[in-house]
């Protein structure tokens, strides 16, 4: 019996797709072959493809919201007393009526059984961040349907915004001369997000009856999507990675429901967080009628001209005092200023008046809606007592119904999720702030109050993520996130350097590369099949100091290594300074005799911080490791080379996860710890070269061969600049400018030396290298 009860069971809460006469074909499948398609370079047909899968994707949602609603009232769990029987019969007896309806719903609505419609957790991901957009836009523009793929593109990337690729064609589409401004729109925009972020910038410009009504209306649309998304929660778990099954039938149940539950308590930080955005906006819903309240109050004294489809409404602005504010008594309710021209002025009291108690009743009612969540904030009860002061003591004001029923469902949800906690060892991450403390058991408080802090230190640090707008370059491409590396703190950026840069660096290497220089006067760790090649910082600039290397060429190491931690420090930890550990540019060259049979690699998998236990799976972080490593990087100069690759594993070291192919420009950054173990596949034939890039947040661990060598550059910058100033007084003046910017010269010379085309006193180029826009 607990056998088909339980399958029975746990279909006993499914979500929903739009009717459809025919089939609906699984959206997984539709996808799979889209992308397929998409390889294959045939567009028309992965286009077609990739639009069924994502009707097919919104109309399974659909099914299930409708299928929901549509059993809560055919097939209620709640009645009247189940009599003198046992109560599991009662209770299970609605349940199998609950699921049978939404199984028969469902299957009509499909065409096919529900289960056909479970797809993996890395496909759902794919859809929830949008990404069959990003092949379509691909798609359409091959097909050349500009209008189309413009669409597909910017709502991929309004969801995406860090993805520096998809930033690129968006600029390339509006350089496009037959791309229209209205096809960059969002095809899967919420009404909630589009209402909510009008009603702030209508509130904020103090223009409250735009913001009442669009912030009324972004109330209304969130309440729906949080009922599809709690709709979405029930029926079988589709996660890959699925907990083994509870031993008996009652534990099963009750381990399905309180998992039903803690999805439905998640649902308001899916609705309350923007697309594009990690963090989720705190209070979402009581933050609605906090701002509801105020507009409420102030809408009828600062009443301004509202724009209709046939041009202003008869509500203007008031042409001189109201002499009916004066004769009725209420004149305190009006600025004097205002008048309504086409009004007898009786008329124009009384229906102010009626405007202004009516809007009273509305912000009294919000801000009864607001106590529910906050039933001690001081500010508002004091606006509740003068409410009701003003309204009358006999009349009632009370919170909505919908913010009501809101509320004390979700009381009701975090009473038995809290239960489930303290007694049968659930984990839980309360979303919400307003969570009264009585709600919590004393023995969880401290634990309730710690996560509420993280909570709100991770969502600050988000934003201050978000916010920090592109990197620090131009023409800088993301190739490869963490996502798709299969891990974390991971990421490639290419075209860090331009091929001439690349050159101008190898012919460094070619000149002054010594085997072992660089790790602090020690051997690298290296092959016996390889010969090993290093510089560093200031080592090339003492090699320039002496004449045996081109100055600019080392000039150029300091700043591709300083444009490479900016870049990094970017993305990886904004506002929080990376100082450098220690740069390297080294080159390892396979020696022809000695491959043949060759099985070691050219670097052995390690991480940069600690010592890696493969078999204890732990990595050590204690000396001779470089603790105080923060982050890594590795800025490749060639690829005319075979095998040097780097790539990622696993804690055991021989479970690859990710590999990056070197290339003129690329730049792989991750952070150095156990979380990335890394090694390089043995270099077979040629020579690789690369900039290897530590960083540290620990300043007493800084680079101080770095500061050294930028000091190098200064002097030089300074005794070149006095040669040009004696070399232009020998020649009259009338030297032209040097190939390269010069630093100012902190001593002042006769004005009649400065000739130069600006008037800040310093040297300024005809003409600059590639490199120099460093």
């Amino acid at each position: 019996m607990a056998s088909l009860l339980l399958p029975l069971c746990l279909l006993l809460l499914l979500p929903a797709a739009a009717a459809s006469p025919g089939r609906l074909l699984p959206y997984d499948l539709l996808y799979a072959d889209g992308v397929r398609a998409y390889v294959a370079r045939e567009w028309g047909r992965a286009a077609e493809l990739l639009q069924r899968a994502l009707q097919s994707y919104a109309g399974l949602r659909e099914a299930r919201r409708a299928c929901r609603a549509a059993c809560l009232r055919e097939a209620a769990f709640l009645g009247g007393p189940a009599g003198a029987g046992r109560w599991e019969a009662a209770l299970f007896g609605r349940v199998l009526r609950r699921a049978d309806c939404l199984q028969h719903c469902l299957r009509g609505r499909l065409g096919a059984a529900p289960s056909a419609h479970r797809a993996s957790r890395a496909v759902r991901r794919d859809f929830q961040r949008r990404e069959p957009y990003n092949y379509l836009q691909v798609a359409f523009f091959q097909l050349k349907k500009l209008d189309q793929a413009v669409s597909a593109a910017h709502t991929f990337f309004v969801a995406n915004p860090q993805h520096l690729q998809m930033r690129e064609d968006i600029e390339k589409y509006r350089r496009m001369s037959g791309v229209k401004s209205h096809s960059f729109r969002d095809l899967e925009a919420a009404p909630h997000w589009e209402a909510y972020e009008a009603g702030v910038q209508h509130y904020s410009a103090d223009e409250y009856v735009q913001a009442v009504a669009r912030l009324e209306e972004s109330l209304s649309e969130a309440l729906s999507a949080l009922e599809e998304c709690r709709a979405l929660c029930e029926g079988p778990r589709e996660d890959d990675d699925e907990e083994e099954m509870q031993p008996g039938l009652y534990e099963a149940v009750a381990a399905h429901y309180i998992q039903v539950l803690k999805c439905r308590q998640q649902c308001v930080l899916e609705i309350a967080t923007k697309p594009g955005r990690f963090s989720a906006t705190e209070d979402f819903i009581p933050s609605h009628l906090d701002l509801l309240q105020f507009a409420y109050d102030q809408e009828p004294l600062l009443l301004k001209p509202v724009a209709t489809k046939g041009g202003r409404s008869h509500v203007g602005t008031f042409q001189s005092s109201c002499a009916a504010s004066v004769l009725c008594g209420c004149s305190h309710f009006f600025p004097p200023a205002l008048f309504i021209s086409s009004l007898a002025p009786t008329i124009c009291c009384v229906f102010y008046t009626l405007l202004f108690i009516g809007n009273q009743m509305l912000a009294a009612e919000c801000a009864a809606s607001y106590l529910l969540f906050y039933p001690t904030d001081e500010p508002v009860l004091e606006k509740m007592k003068q409410y009701r002061t003003e309204l009358g003591e006999d009349t009632a004001v009370t919170a909505r119904e919908s913010i009501q029923h809101y509320v004390q469902r979700s009381l009701m949800e975090k009473k038995l999720i809290y239960y489930a906690v303290e007694h049968l060892g659930e984990a839980f991450n309360d979303p919400d702030l307003w969570t009264p403390d009585e709600l919590i058991p004393e023995n969880l408080k401290e634990k309730h109050r710690e996560d509420q802090e993280k909570q709100k230190q991770e969502n600050l640090d988000m934003e201050e993520r978000e916010e920090r707008g592109p990197l620090p370059f131009e023409g800088i491409a993301v190739t490869m996130d963490s996502h798709q590396m299969n891990g974390t703190q991971r990421v490639v950026f290419d075209r860090v350097l331009t091929e001439s840069e690349c050159r101008d660096l190898l012919r460094l290497t070619k000149a002054a590369g010594e085997a072992g220089d660089g790790y602090r006067a020690r051997r690298s760790p290296h092959t016996p099949h390889e010969r090993f090649e290093g510089l560093t910082v200031l080592k090339a600039m003492q090699l320039a100091q002496n004449g045996d290397v081109d100055w600019r060429d080392a000039k150029l190491l300091l700043q591709a290594s300083e444009k490479s931690r900016k870049i990094i420090e970017s993305y990886f930890t904004p506002g929080k300074k990376l100082h450098f550990s220690f740069t390297h540019l080294v080159c390892r060259t396979a020696v022809d005799e000695k491959q043949e049979g060759r099985m070691d690699l050219s670097h052995p998998v390690h991480a940069d911080n600690c010592l890696l236990d493969p078999e204890g799976q732990e990595c050590w972080r204690e000396p001779p490791a470089y603790v105080y490593r923060d982050y890594s990087g590795i800025l490749y100069l060639n690829d005319d080379f075979q095998g040097g690759g780097l790539f990622f594993t696993e804690m055991d070291t021989v479970t690859v996860t990710a590999e990056v192919h070197p290339k003129c420009g690329r730049l792989v950054a991750f952070s150095s710890g156990k979380e990335n173990p890394h090694g390089v596949w043995a270099v077979s034939r040629g020579r690789r070269c690369a900039v290897a890039l530590w960083y540290t947040h620990s300043q007493e661990h800084a680079e101080q061969e770095r500061v050294k060598a930028e000091e190098l550059m200064k002097q030089r910058a300074v005794e070149q600049d006095q040669t040009d100033g004696e070399e232009r007084q020998g020649a009259g003046g009338r030297g032209r400018s040097s190939s390269e910017p010069s630093a100012p010269n902190s001593r002042a010379r006769p004005m009649s030396q400065r000739h130069k085309p600006g008037s800040d006193g310093t040297q300024h180029p005809k003409e600059l290298r590639a490199r120099d826009e460093l």
